[in-house]
């Protein structure tokens, strides 16, 4: 009998033990972690992901999960500052024992972590941080949804080719952020190929308060085309301020990020009007489920998305897709299945491919948007076009 107990005893222990390795698999509920900015300057953007996120999450475990188990999400606030974005995927790996992390906004914060991911070997699926050299260093546990930064101003330089060609010089402001340099330093290549003339490169520190003695000396030098790669708050004062020193060039032209915010409309006012910028999203892109995901966002949320949310909530789709065909339940299954991903999502086709220096990489078309009598509107390419572009712009004065 005592034997018997003793056996019993091992057997528990064992049992234990067994449910304690194996944590995530063995669970009823399948850990996912992510890293956003909850909180701080960039938080507009953390909580448009965070609410796209967890509305796909309610609608994959509504649909019977990972093959039958649920999926828990575990979200760890990086403020916007990379020690602390090390700090939460640490605490993702180490304490909550998730097997794959997705998020990733900001260059310089997911830069931070995906350095981390690759040394714990654990998948990092960046679904925002766009600097080029985060999918240039041949690491195979990081992959990237949307496109790199370089990638953005596509539809816009054939706009440029194609309408305003009579752009010729360029100023570009950017604030000095690993996001800013990168973008920054792909548009001087890109105007030095288009024959453009790069006036001036001037980066800033974000969230100034007075931007009129940049602004006055970009004006002394009467560019064509202001190019600048701003955060929400940045880009509204850039335009108020612009208006308010009646700077004038045919163009100004945001990199995406802060552009596209419905915030930006807000803080800018009728500053924004005319304004373009890249964007990698819209409602109106061709792919299945699109326009369903941006009015199902708008009915639960009650406030419009963007192309910051449609990552987001195609990058939890990615991850659960990846969580069913992987043949184990752990960060190395998980990997592999999301190497072999062959998918459509509301943000566009998923294939984690390698071309020129990037691997694991995401190829897709981006789009151009032009903000019109307070609306974001697509203008570029043609077939989903939702307003033909306003160019000329006109002057302040002419409003």
């Amino acid at each position: 009998m005592k034997r018997m107990t003793k056996v019993m005893c091992v057997f528990s222990v064992l049992m234990f033990l067994g449910f304690a390795i194996a944590g995530p698999v063995l669970a009823d509920k399948i850990k996912v972690g992510v890293v956003l900015p909850l909180t701080g300057k960039l938080a507009k953007f953390g909580e448009i992901e965070n609410k796209s996120f967890l509305m796909a999450l309610e609608e994959i475990n509504a649909a019977g999960g990972v093959n039958g188990k649920q999926i828990e999400l575990i979200v760890e606030d990086t403020t916007g500052k990379p020690d602390v974005g090390r700090s939460g995927i640490e605490k993702l790996i180490s304490q909550n024992k998730v097997i794959v992390v997705g998020g990733g906004y900001s260059s310089s914060v997911t830069w931070a972590t995906v350095a981390v991911a690759q040394q714990r070997k654990m998948p990092f699926l960046v679904n925002t941080g766009s600097a080029d050299r985060i999918t240039e260093q041949g690491w195979n546990y990081i992959f990237r949804l949307n496109p790199p930064v370089s990638e953005y101003p596509q539809a816009f330089t054939l706009f440029l080719k194609d309408v305003a060609s009579d752009v010729k010089t360029v100023a570009i402001l950017h604030e000095n952020s690993l996001f800013g340099q990168s973008g920054s330093k792909k548009f001087v290549e890109t105007c030095n190929e288009m024959g453009l003339k790069v006036l001036m490169k001037k980066g800033y520190e974000a969230g100034a308060i007075d931007f009129k003695p940049l602004l006055v000396k970009v004006k002394d030098r009467n560019p064509d085309l202001v190019y600048m790669i701003s955060y929400v708050m940045d880009a509204s004062l850039l335009m108020r301020q612009s208006k308010e020193l009646n700077f004038n060039p045919k163009l100004f032209v945001g990199g995406a990020a802060g552009f596209t915010l419905p915030e930006f409309q807000e803080n800018a006012g009728p500053a924004c009007d005319y304004v373009f910028s890249a964007t990698l999203w819209t409602p109106s892109v061709p792919y299945p489920g699109a326009k369903e995901y941006y009015d199902k966002f708008v009915a639960k949320y009650n406030s419009p998305t963007e192309y910051h949310g449609a990552e987001a909530y195609a990058a939890m789709y990615v991850i659960a897709d990846a969580l069913k065909r992987a043949k184990t339940l752990t960060p190395d299954g998980v990997r592999d299945a999301l190497a072999t991903t062959d998918m459509m999502t509301v943000f566009g086709p998923v294939k984690f491919i390698s071309y020129g220096k990037k691997t694991q990489q995401n190829r897709l078309p981006t789009l151009l948007v032009q903000w019109i009598n307070g609306k974001l509107e697509t203008v570029r390419p043609d077939k989903v076009a939702t307003h033909k572009c306003v160019y000329p712009v006109p002057k302040w004065y002419q409003r």
